[in-house]
């Protein structure tokens, strides 16, 4: 639990969750972060103005502090802790963060494609800062990857994706479509634009 004593201890349930590994704990509290987003109340937004359904830089920084926590920092990225950051990207229709979370939200998605597709991923720290670039360490084409997980990336872009062009282009690039134009990508996906 270490590494979340910057975080407060409502925040990730310790009673609740004390058996969970972290990638558990932190799938958790980025449901909390999703709940503060919907609704501009709760422990995430505490000591601050912030509206509902709307997403700042201060929980971009929530997401980017939980996602790379010690304790989760040289795991790879879950299943469970990347459909919380889809989650999170469907509940926040106004956007003021600099496009801080769709940068963090497009990398964690691409860190467990690869991961769970069976590539070696680096670090948490390394992978998702704002400082690397996702073609750094990306695989660059979807033959590369798990069916599987380029089915369930694609039911997530149906069903919870707020599109942005920045996204979309990274998303792209791991299903191995980055040379269709712009235009053309809405509808490779079905996105309900």
């Amino acid at each position: 639990m270490s590494a979340f004593v910057e975080i407060a201890d409502e925040l990730i349930g310790v009673v609740a969750m004390s058996r969970s590994d972290g990638r558990d704990i932190a799938a958790y509290v980025l449901r909390i972060v999703r709940d503060g987003v919907i609704t501009g109340e709760g422990p995430t937004t505490r000591g601050r103005i912030h509206f509902s359904r709307a997403l700042d830089a201060q929980d971009a920084t929530w997401c980017a502090r939980i996602l790379t926590a010690i304790t989760v920092a040289d795991e790879p990225v879950s299943r469970a802790e990347a459909n919380a950051l889809f989650e999170i990207n469907a509940a926040a229709s106004e956007r003021s963060d600099n496009g801080q979370f769709d940068d963090l939200f497009a990398k964690a998605i691409v860190h467990h494609a690869a991961s769970a597709s069976g590539f070696p991923v680096p670090s948490r720290t390394i992978a998702l800062s704002p400082d690397t670039a996702i073609e750094s360490w990306a695989p660059t084409h979807a033959a590369c990857l798990d069916l599987e997980v380029l089915e369930w990336i694609a039911s997530q872009t149906r069903s919870k994706f707020r599109g942005n062009p920045t996204v979309m282009k990274l998303f792209a690039a791991i299903i191995g479509v980055a040379t269709l134009p712009l235009a053309q990508l809405p509808n490779l996906f079905d996105m309900g634009m």
